[in-house]
């Protein structure tokens, strides 16, 4: 009797606890960026409007550095001047924007890189 109630308990011991990593138990959802159909309005002018074009900064009231970040043609001025991808990766040699915050993540930053290397159309 002692015999069979010690295996039982091994059993238990043995099939109760597992040691298995958290992260195959737990995944975490998977995130994607889609930068297939990039568009100034769906994806770029979103970005701009709450990252750059903010009071005091590159708003249409603020205007820093003559630049309105939150319309086409302000947003198209610093993609013809070649600063926009510059800033936003926060390359060297450019200042990195937006200023004073944390850097753009990398699905906004690789939909803003799309859009230029797209034509930057009005879309």
């Amino acid at each position: 009797m002692r015999k069979i109630i010690g295996v039982f308990a091994c059993a238990l011991i043995f099939t109760g606890c597992y040691y298995d990593k958290a992260d195959q138990l737990y995944p975490s959802p998977v995130t994607t960026c889609d930068t297939t159909t990039v568009t100034f309005a769906k994806d770029i002018l979103p970005i701009m409007n709450t990252k750059c074009a903010t009071a005091g900064c590159h708003d249409s009231q603020t205007k820093q550095n003559g630049y309105d970040m939150g319309t086409y043609n302000g947003v198209k001025m610093v993609v013809d001047d070649g600063k926009l991808i510059g800033v936003t990766r926060q390359d060297p040699g450019y200042l990195p924007m937006p200023q004073g915050m944390a850097k753009l993540d990398e699905c906004s930053i690789n939909k803003i890189v799309r859009w230029v290397n797209l034509g930057a159309q009005n879309n």
